[in-house]
């Protein structure tokens, strides 16, 4: 089943061509071109088996240098470098989208297709690289965000835990006692009077 994206009228930068090598996987064109994915910062080769991207997010380079110029990272599962991706760098990439994509529903899938890599790898590697799984991780990040809005704004608990990416409020307060000691309430309370 095709996409929606290739319905669209394809930006200005993207020949067709390209952009039909890439929603069907067409080794033919692998080293003819590279496309790079604006929103994870990732490169691939035209076959790569990963899910297609927005046409909006795409952009074509020629050769692998220009991709790593702008600091996209090699696909993990195309290689396009031919390389394989160090750990550390991959879950770095990983690490900064989660810094940067929070708020957002985020889930080991999500995580994965992003990353391209699968699920169980990625939760493998993950926690033997940072010494957390990716959930914690995630978690660490949206409480660390809610003690800010806590400090520094008047919002309210219900809209802070939307601000943070955790919408049903009674588990947010229920991660952050978790993480914390403290309902967000009581964490408030306890920096006003400071």
């Amino acid at each position: 089943m095709e996409s929606r994206d290739q319905d669209r009228i394809l930006p200005e930068s993207i020949e067709e061509k390209y952009w039909h090598a890439i929603i069907h996987n067409d080794s033919s064109y692998d080293g003819t071109f590279y496309y790079g994915v604006q929103t994870t910062g990732i490169f691939c080769r035209p076959s790569c088996k990963s899910r297609a991207p927005k046409v909006e997010n795409v952009l074509i380079f020629q050769h692998i240098e220009e991709a790593l110029a702008l600091k996209f990272r090699p696909c993990k599962r195309c290689k396009p470098t031919g390389e394989r991706v160090p750990d550390q760098e991959w879950i770095y990439g990983i690490t900064d989208y989660i810094e940067h994509h929070y708020a957002e529903p985020l889930t080991l899938d999500v995580l994965a297709t992003v990353s391209h890599g699968s699920p169980y790898h990625l939760h493998r590697v993950f926690k033997r690289i940072t010494g957390r799984t990716p959930v914690q991780y995630i978690q660490d990040k949206r409480i660390t965000e809610a003690r800010k809005l806590l400090e520094h704004t008047g919002l309210t608990v219900t809209d802070i835990g939307r601000h943070v990416g955790i919408p049903n409020s009674a588990y947010f307060i229920t991660v952050f006692r978790k993480h914390t000691g403290l309902t967000p309430a009581h964490y408030r309370e306890r920096h006003e009077n400071l």
